[in-house]
């Protein structure tokens, strides 16, 4: 599965998996948060648990243990929901913090911050360059309806000059992207629901005495 993305997820940072999430496990999810009404909901797994399923789903199992090995973590997950009513752009922008479980200081990590509760800190760039991102379409994101849009490259290079590409996703598929990968993402143009569930992993536990805060 994997080995078919290998050249696009190295170079590019960002890659495509189509329609590999089972349509039963889609559709619990949009039957279970349509009565969600936040932009953003962290720690969705422990309030969702048809998310939670979909989290740990063999096929979500599968993509991870090919790009991360079996003993990879599950270190944040986040459900973004935009609607007519909340439709908001996302200026560009890499994700450079991690959630873990308290603040324990450690050179090469901080700022801190506190996020609904958990604590986060960035880590040294190695920490993030090694994590991979799975965001799973719940909804149809068409160019029309505000999708992840990414500059291909800018993991590896902050000053990347190749064109933005706009992922444009059905649900069931997954994109696969690096936290460091720049990205960012419009206003609905013709405004529709359009959730996606952000899982962020990693290859094996921090360096002690940090650890992950897990999900």
């Amino acid at each position: 599965m994997i080995e078919t993305l290998a050249e696009s997820l190295a170079c590019d940072g960002h890659g495509f998996l189509r329609g590999v999430i089972p349509a039963m496990l889609i559709g619990d999810a949009r039957r279970e948060t349509d009565p969600i009404a936040q932009a953003g909901l962290r720690n969705p797994l422990s309030a969702v648990p048809a998310l939670a399923r979909l989290a740990r789903s063999d096929e979500i199992i599968k993509i991870i243990h090919e790009l991360l090995g079996e003993e990879s973590v599950l270190t944040r997950a986040i459900l973004f929901d935009k609607t007519p009513e909340r439709n908001w752009p996302v200026p560009p922008h890499r994700d450079t913090t991690i959630a873990v479980a308290e603040r324990i200081q450690l050179e090469g990590y901080g700022p801190w911050s506190v996020k609904d509760g958990v604590v986060h800190v960035r880590p040294p760039d190695d920490v993030l360059a090694s994590m991979w991102t799975l965001r799973v379409a719940i909804d149809p994101a068409p160019v029309t309806n505000g999708p992840l849009r990414v500059l291909p490259g800018s993991h590896l290079d902050e000053d990347a000059r190749a064109d933005w590409v706009s992922l444009a996703c059905e649900p069931g598929d997954v994109v696969l992207m690096r936290p460091l990968l720049m990205h960012a993402s419009e206003r609905v143009a013709k405004p529709s629901r359009r959730r996606v569930l952000h899982l962020e992993w990693a290859a094996g536990p921090l360096p002690e005495p940090l650890a992950w805060a897990g999900v």
